[in-house]
C-alpha cells in the first residue's frame, strides 16, 4: 500500500525521521513546519493522512486541525497527533477538533507504519 503522508512539525530532526521510517516502505512523505505551512501545502497535494505535531509555532496542531476540518476538500483526511504530549485531556481536545488517533514520541516506526495504513482504510 503507498500512500501520500504530510507530516507537520516545527522539528527538523522529527521531519526528517518520520520520512526516514516511511520512504523505505513505498510512502511519498510531503513535510510543512507548522500549521501555516501544513494549509498552504494542503493547497497543492491531496494525502492519503496528516500527521501533525501539537506544540509549534505560528499555528499549534489544534488550530491546524481546526482549519483542515473547516476546509470542503480534506474534510474526511485521517489526521494522526505525533506529540509528546501524553495527558488525556489534551487528547480529547485533539478528537474532539477531528483527529483520528494520538501516537506518543518518541514513535515506533513499525507501529507508525501500521497505525498510517490502518488509517488510510
Amino acid at each position: 500500500m503507498s500512500l501520500e503522508i504530510l507530516a507537520v512539525d516545527d522539528s527538523r530532526t522529527m521531519r526528517d525521521m518520520i520520512r526516514l521510517a516511511l520512504e523505505p516502505v513505498g510512502f511519498t512523505v510531503h513535510t510543512a513546519d507548522d500549521g501555516v505551512h501544513g494549509t498552504e501545502v494542503l493547497e497543492d497535494i491531496d494525502p492519503d493522512v496528516i500527521i501533525t505535531d501539537i506544540n509549534m509555532p505560528r499555528m499549534d496542531g489544534f488550530g491546524f486541525i481546526d482549519a483542515v476540518r473547516d476546509g470542503n476538500r480534506h474534510r474526511t483526511t485521517p489526521i494522526l497527533v505525533l506529540t509528546t504530549e501524553a495527558a488525556p485531556e489534551m487528547k480529547m481536545r485533539a478528537r474532539s477538533a477531528g483527529a483520528t488517533g494520538w501516537i506518543v514520541k518518541p514513535f515506533d516506526p513499525t507501529k507508525l507504519v501500521k497505525a498510517l495504513q490502518m488509517v488510510a482504510g
